[in-house]
């Protein structure tokens, strides 16, 4: 069973995880260091001894830190999201918004984590002032108690794992994380897809491709990397014919993305794993 995360993000490899289970296990490795964080879904499930989670987004790190340093508890997010939802409740859009504007000033992990789980399709997106800029996911009544208890346990999940592991969450370039990368580790890269993505945070260029691809090549650690393929329309020049993943091992798998307002806009892409050799 693959466990969700609290923090819902675009593109998340939830139906995954069981994939890359079975392609990451039996490698013996010292730390588990993920680039690329976004929801954690993998490493989580993964459930490393020893790991290294970061990102570019420093909202989803202090999110996640605050959980490490127990500024973050589930009981701490079950009285806020019923108080939090209660007014969301009352007010609708007009208190999302209230939230919104109180985020964008002060940071707050609860704050972040209150937007994420009733905007718009759950997206985390990004102006370039560095403001959170989703609409209102038109739920007023999106807290009920069944939906807080789920939130609250997927905290519980992840905060039992973090205490019973060496887990670090850091703020920072993922080229950073990857110069740290030992023969003795294992990395697991899910970069914004390039040509598909941009929230300002993650903004991927192809010069952020092949940069990436580099650091990767250098790297004396194992490494393991998720990107698209292909889909109905076009291929990643990046993996199909010469493209600079064509000379690892690529493995395809198909999947549905639904992200869109309408059910016409859910296309299926073929993803591709990256192995190292």
């Amino acid at each position: 069973m693959t466990f969700i995360p609290p923090i819902k993000c675009q593109g998340i490899k939830s139906k995954l995880v069981p994939w890359l289970l079975k392609v990451t296990a039996g490698y013996n490795y010292k730390t588990w260091i993920e680039p690329f964080m976004g929801s954690g879904v993998v490493g989580f499930n993964i459930n490393p001894v020893q790991a290294i989670f970061s990102d570019t987004n420093p909202h989803l790190i202090n999110f996640y830190q605050a959980i490490t340093t127990k500024d973050i508890t589930p009981d701490a997010v079950r009285k806020f999201l019923q108080e939090e939802g209660q007014k969301l409740s009352r007010n609708g859009d007009e208190y999302y918004y209230q939230v919104r504007e109180r985020f964008n000033s002060y940071h707050s992990p609860l704050d972040f984590l209150f937007l994420n789980r009733c905007c718009f399709n759950g997206l985390i997106r990004f102006n370039k002032k560095g403001g959170f800029n989703v609409p209102f996911g038109h739920k007023p009544q999106r807290f009920s108690k069944p939906y807080i208890t789920k939130i609250v346990n997927q905290v519980s999940w992840v905060a039992d794992r973090m205490q019973k592991n060496d887990w670090q969450f850091k703020h920072q370039d993922f080229s950073f994380s990857l110069t740290a990368a030992t023969v003795n580790d294992l990395i697991y890269c899910d970069p914004p897809y390039v040509g598909r993505h941009t929230d300002y945070f993650n903004s991927w260029s192809d010069q952020d491709e092949l940069h990436l691809y580099h650091k990767l090549k250098k790297s004396p650690a194992r490494f393991f990397l998720s990107t698209w393929h292909s889909n109905q329309h076009r291929e990643n020049p990046f993996v199909v014919g010469e493209g600079c993943w064509s000379e690892f091992e690529i493995a395809t798998r198909p999947r549905f993305y639904h992200v869109g307002a309408r059910k016409l806009n859910r296309k299926p892409m073929l993803e591709a794993l990256i192995t190292s050799n």
